[in-house]
């Protein structure tokens, strides 16, 4: 505590590099903060489980030129082709490719319009009784369905199916007791009934907060641009893969295959950005810690090198080395406290302008708490060697240096 006074006189007199330095901490404090908040929501976010075999699975488009055949009657050939082919476990024709950023939704309530009733988004996927096998999703009621219950028509609103497999949070979402088993949802004007609940499947969105509200709807609607997706045994989706546009031309050649991707690859499509946005926050926060650190490691030796006739005279009058030390850590963890308060509050403030702007979750407390503890102990690391350094010199030479 004896140390506190001259320090606040030895402050006074070199008020710029002190404000610089606190400035520095408290920028710093605030930027990284939310960077590192950031960059766990996406480390969270990337580890998620999608439901889906993503290794397993692949999906292709099929773009038909032809006008000769039947789409509804083709489609149906081409499943059952692709399941005939070594190494395949099954196909499905699907209208959207989950996890790859497009798709369809729309809401799905208890009660039909105009009455009031609870509601929440439905991201949907029109597809046959081999979904469910083919995105390897678990299903952990009801059942699938059954081929009479396919309805293949270009018409959803009059000549529409009547049942839907749902995801478990799109059950816990509408139902009070998270059941739904059983029970009616009303999708664009029909009545489907819940006959399966699947634990987890991911829409095409996976980056959305209701993501997981998903359902499989039994309805084909051919069309010349269509989506197919093929589950393999393990390590057989490349040989699969290589095989597919040939097997395809084969049974009928006034067509086109492309976009033949793994459902890995198509997450990691979709999440490119993100990644990317992460990479550049880690580097961001590598640089500003460094900056910071150099920054508090270059006043100290500038402040020592000012200093060298106070630093000699303690040292002549008894003053161990230890007590110089601690002088400078001291002195430092004053400067870095001002700032860490200061980049505290900047950084709750900083945390709620990127909620408002980008819709990102608020900045959790314990990351500021945890940062302005990692920036104060990186602050005192600083500072160690310079100091040191100071407690080393001689008081001869410091005399003899004015």
């Amino acid at each position: 505590m004896r140390d506190i006074k001259p320090i606040l006189s030895a402050l006074r007199r070199s008020k710029a590099g002190a404000v610089l330095l606190f400035l520095q901490v408290a920028l710093t404090t605030a930027i990284v903060s939310n960077a590192t908040f950031m960059i766990n929501e996406n480390l969270t976010y990337l580890k998620e489980d999608t439901g889906y075999l993503q290794q397993d699975i692949f999906s292709f488009t099929v773009m038909t030129f032809g006008k000769d055949i039947n789409l509804s009657q083709q489609a149906e050939f081409d499943e059952a082709m692709i399941r005939s082919i070594p190494g395949v476990i099954n196909a499905s024709l699907s209208h959207v490719v989950p996890l790859s950023g497009g798709g369809s939704s729309t809401s799905a309530r208890l009660k039909p319009l105009p009455e009031k009733s609870k509601e929440a988004r439905l991201a949907y996927f029109y597809a046959d009784e081999n979904a469910l096998e083919t995105f390897g999703v678990k299903l952990i009621a009801g059942r699938n369905f059954r081929p009479e219950e396919i309805v293949i028509s270009d018409n959803f609103h009059d000549d529409g199916p009547n049942t839907i497999i749902v995801s478990k949070m799109l059950a816990e979402n509408l139902f009070d007791d998270g059941a739904g088993l059983g029970e009616s949802l009303y999708v664009s004007g029909r009545a489907l009934e819940i006959i399966g609940i699947v634990d987890v499947m991911e829409s095409a969105w996976p980056r959305a907060d209701d993501s997981g509200t998903t359902g499989i709807i039994p309805f084909i609607n051919a069309q010349n641009y269509q989506h197919f997706l093929v589950r393999t045994e393990s390590n057989e989706r490349d040989n699969v893969m290589k095989l597919i546009e040939d097997t395809m031309l084969q049974a009928y050649n006034k067509r086109v295959i492309i976009n033949v991707d793994g459902l890995d690859e198509s997450k990691n499509s979709y999440d490119a950005a993100d990644v990317l946005m992460m990479r550049m926050l880690i580097v961001l926060v590598v640089i500003l810690v460094l900056v910071t650190a150099l920054g508090i490691f270059g006043l100290t030796q500038f402040n020592i090198s000012k200093r060298t006739k106070q630093i000699g005279t303690r040292r002549a009058i008894g003053a161990r080395k230890s007590a110089i030390v601690r002088y400078f850590l001291v002195e430092n963890a004053i400067v870095c406290t001002v700032g860490l308060v200061l980049g505290s509050v900047a950084a709750v403030f900083l945390g709620r302008v990127l909620m408002q702007t980008y819709s990102i979750e608020a900045l959790e407390l314990p990351y500021v708490v945890l940062t302005a503890f990692f920036m104060l102990t990186v602050s005192l690391l600083a500072v160690v060697v310079p100091a040191v350094r100071a407690a080393n010199i001689s008081p001869s030479i410091a005399t003899r240096s004015i």
